[in-house]
């Protein structure tokens, strides 16, 4: 039987809401999670991002809150200030009450400003750990009226190294109150911290949908020796191709070296890691989101924040030091039953790290070669094929006519079409395949390899 959100307690006025938002019927984690926060009792959540863990804490708070009361009374702390401004924004959304005042405070945004905020009166704050704590010790935000505190992907907050910090604002909250956490894993860590703050909780735990699995196709490339990785991804862009990718990278250094390089390749492509500014990240996911760029190079702690539909590729440029880092990198792709592709480049010495991921899911990698200039140069001629194909029932062909009823009156019409295909060839094919200094074939010896895959399922993480 479909459970309703009628059936879940929320008000009438809430549900009519929800309804004229197109939300028709309660996710796995809100159908079981919501009835226990709406009794008052504290809920452990082990659910993925993408499962509606969102409106399942949202939705109880806004129900319970008293929007004449101008004081905080529920607060949720996020790894990430991209995350803070996406749960901000959907909590607004979840109300049509004009009373209802939701902050979201983070570092990088002027404080001064987060301070007459709160002067002015808000009901919910939605924060990071480091403002929130800022904000506490300042004496600018007043927890006395709490009566929620959420704890969103409390795995990352103690991969990133803010527990210490989450303790010290649970430890100032009010101890009568309701406390959630959810978290994609439960990590020993957080399972103290579950001991610790919350009394006697409900655990909830979903698993990956199961109608829509993750698809990822897995590919190994072997960096030759004497190259350098940056050598090496530069056929393996031209040969996959992707619509949009993360390509992950040990340090910010490292992140601003490989932009520069693909950026002089004549690749769309921008950096993003933690030397930048509030403004030039946000600048920056707004165009990655809507395809203005086509690849970001990040490092692991500044992607935390980055999440994009149907991003077809994920490039471990450098392996991550754990193998669940690994399996949260490439859990970013093929989303909602689509495919994804992950790629790695390794060198040798990779080769220990390898097998530890290949152990932890599960599957054998087979490791390929870069590829050769044969098989780019095909790929090139295939997509040149295809836009010759598309520009053929267009209407912009017929203009073109007369330039060739001239040059016929000297040429036959396939040597035309040759020289035409041939100058089209020749500027889309990328600088460095131009220069004859760098032979795509050494590493190979000339002879083309057949790229393999294999595919596999991986739950997203986040």
């Amino acid at each position: 039987m479909t459970l309703s959100f009628n059936s879940l307690g929320l008000s009438e006025a809430r549900v009519r809401h929800l309804e004229a938002m197109g939300f028709s019927a309660p996710t796995e984690i809100q159908a079981q999670a919501i009835p226990h926060l709406l009794s008052g009792r504290d809920v452990v959540g082990q659910a993925q991002t993408g499962t509606g863990k969102t409106a399942a804490f949202a939705l109880p708070i806004l129900e319970r809150i008293d929007p004449k009361l101008p004081t905080v009374q529920a607060l949720i702390l996020t790894p990430t200030r991209e995350l803070a401004m996406q749960v901000g924004q959907a909590i607004r959304t979840f109300t049509d009450d004009k009373r209802v005042r939701v902050l979201t405070i983070y570092g990088g945004q002027a404080i001064d400003q987060q301070i007459s905020r709160l002067q002015r009166g808000v009901q919910i704050v939605v924060g990071t750990p480091g403002r929130v704590l800022d904000l506490l010790n300042r004496g600018d935000l007043k927890l006395n009226q709490l009566s929620w505190i959420v704890l969103d992907e409390a795995d990352e907050m103690l991969n990133m190294g803010f527990i210490q910090d989450v303790e010290k604002i649970l430890n100032q909250a009010p101890i009568e109150r309701q406390t959630t956490f959810f978290s994609a894993t439960m990590d020993p860590s957080i399972r103290k911290l579950v001991t610790k703050f919350l009394r006697s909780p409900i655990t909830v735990t979903i698993d990956q949908p199961k109608a829509a699995p993750t698809r990822i196709n897995q590919v190994v490339y072997m960096v030759p020796r004497g190259w350098t990785k940056a050598r090496a991804l530069l056929p393996i862009l031209e040969l996959e191709d992707p619509e949009s990718a993360l390509i992950f990278v040990r340090t910010r250094k490292a992140a601003a070296e490989l932009t520069s390089q693909l950026q002089a390749a004549g690749h769309s492509v921008d950096e993003y890691h933690g030397d930048l500014s509030q403004t030039q990240r946000e600048r920056l996911l707004l165009r990655f989101r809507q395809r203005q760029v086509r690849w970001v190079v990040a490092t692991d702690i500044a992607a935390r924040g980055i999440h994009v539909d149907d991003l077809t590729h994920v490039i471990n440029y450098d392996l991550p030091d754990s193998v669940e880092n690994y399996v949260h990198r490439i859990g970013r792709t093929g989303r909602a039953g689509k495919e994804g592709t992950a790629i790695s480049l390794i060198h040798s010495l990779d080769r220990r790290k390898l097998r530890d991921i290949e152990h932890h899911v599960r599957q054998r990698l087979e490791i390929v070669s870069i590829p050769t200039r044969a098989q780019i140069e095909a790929r090139q001629l295939e997509k040149l094929q295809a836009q010759i194909r598309e520009a053929l029932v267009g209407e912009r062909m017929a203009s073109f006519l007369p330039i060739v009823a001239e040059l016929a009156e000297d040429y036959e019409p396939h040597a035309i079409a040759a020289a035409a295909l041939q100058m089209a060839y020749d500027q889309t094919r990328p600088a460095w395949m131009r220069s004859s200094s760098d032979h795509v074939e050494d590493a190979t010896d000339g002879k083309p390899k057949p790229v393999k895959r294999v595919r596999t399922s991986v739950s997203s993480e986040k």
